[in-house]
């Protein structure tokens, strides 16, 4: 929200977000010693448009420089308190059609979603240095582009609707599982992502992908209070207490696919609500449709080719043809996941119901090996360590 407030006032983002990490190292600095300010968010405004104002004054020929600065130099007194939210705004300015999706979901990752550069790397499967290069990139393609700070007009929407969903899918993903740490989830990030994604809603109401991804968020967020233990563990899906569901979020969600997807051409964020769907519509784990939804997951496989989809079905076929069928499955992506820890994991899981206690350890081992979630490092050698035992 600083981000698009400052970027806003001086029109450029990329500045803006140089001028919002000083102000926030600055934050850092102070507020520990002299206590939070009554205004966090004006604060770092403040702060932000005077590093703003710094630049500028170093930029321009004194006299224009002590104009422009003396024009936009903040006023004494309390801290401005934003009169809009520039969050969407932002959003919809980093899916600029001048980048390419590959560009544009990494930078606004970045810039509205405030996750740093070796987490987006990871989430694109891709080294740190590629992914650093790629924002650099695509901030100065943004700068050249010379596109305003302000909303597209509505028949821009669509060009740029695609890229913003499918940042808003990260992000959330992000704050429902955090890939690295000692937290399960993030929770800041996954409201954050659904906030945004509850604006675009609201813009869009009538359009059947975005409904659906809304419900995905919600399906999944209802299920947050019963993801850990009491230690802070981590807890399956088919282990959770399922009373402790958000029972409202749940109904929120089944309304909104139920409603999108006679709309017309379903799309990969309406068969994956569909799929959450089911699964917080059954009473017990022992009361899941796995047939459908390994038929969901078919379908999603066959629109969208993502091999973290194949890893769900595979688990799904496990659960309706046995262990083996989902084994199967997963030797086609040996090559595609090399070294993801979701492959050896879910591999360990079909391997401990096949019944084969040392290979499912091996993999167990090997997962908690190469994952950066410390939650999820210790329930994977906790796995381990019940089959080492015979404690299952």
């Amino acid at each position: 929200q600083v981000v698009g407030a400052v970027a806003r006032r001086y029109g450029d983002v990329d500045d803006a977000e140089d001028a919002v990490q000083e102000a926030l190292l600055a934050a850092a600095t102070q507020w520990p010693a002299e206590g939070a300010p009554d205004n966090p968010t004006g604060w770092l405004i403040a702060v932000a448009a005077r590093r703003m104002n710094d630049g500028l004054r170093r930029k321009e020929a004194r006299r224009r420089r002590e104009v422009v600065a003396g024009s936009r130099e903040p006023a004494d007194g309390p801290p401005p308190v934003p009169d809009r939210d520039d969050s969407l705004t932002l959003l919809f300015l980093c899916c600029h059609p001048a980048l390419t999706p590959a560009s544009a979901i990494p930078l606004t990752l970045r810039a509205v979603g405030g996750l740093t550069t070796a987490e987006i790397a990871r989430a694109f499967l891709v080294p740190e240095t590629t992914m650093a290069q790629r924002i650099s990139r695509a901030k100065q393609r943004i700068k050249a582009s010379g596109a305003p700070f302000a909303m597209p007009a509505a028949g821009e929407w669509a060009e740029r609707l695609r890229s913003v969903l499918h940042v808003l899918y990260l992000l959330f993903n992000e704050g429902y599982a955090a890939s690295t740490g000692a937290r399960v989830a993030r929770s800041e990030l996954s409201a954050e992502a659904i906030r945004l994604t509850r604006m675009v809603h609201a813009s869009l109401p009538d359009d059947p992908e975005v409904a659906g991804l809304l419900a995905l968020m919600l399906l999944n967020e209802a299920r947050r209070s019963a993801r850990t233990g009491h230690d802070g563990e981590l807890v399956p899906l088919a282990e959770q207490d399922r009373s402790r569901w958000d029972r409202a979020l749940i109904a929120e969600g089944v309304a909104l696919v139920s409603a999108a997807l006679p709309k017309g051409t379903v799309g990969e964020y309406q068969l994956q609500a569909a799929i959450a769907a089911v699964h917080d519509e059954a009473q017990t784990a022992d009361e899941t449709d796995w047939p459908q939804i390994l038929a969901l997951y078919s379908l999603l496989e066959q629109m969208t080719g993502n091999p973290m989809v194949t890893l769900n079905r595979a688990v799904a076929a496990a659960m309706v043809d046995g262990p083996t069928a989902g084994l199967a499955l997963l030797e086609s992506l040996d090559e595609q996941l090399a070294g993801h820890h979701r492959l050896d994991a879910v591999r360990a899981h079909l391997l401990e119901l096949d019944g084969d206690r040392e290979a499912a350890i091996i993999h167990y081992r090997a997962a908690a090996g190469r994952t950066t979630s410390v939650a999820e490092q210790r329930y994977l050698l906790t796995r381990a360590a019940r089959l080492t035992t015979g404690n299952h």
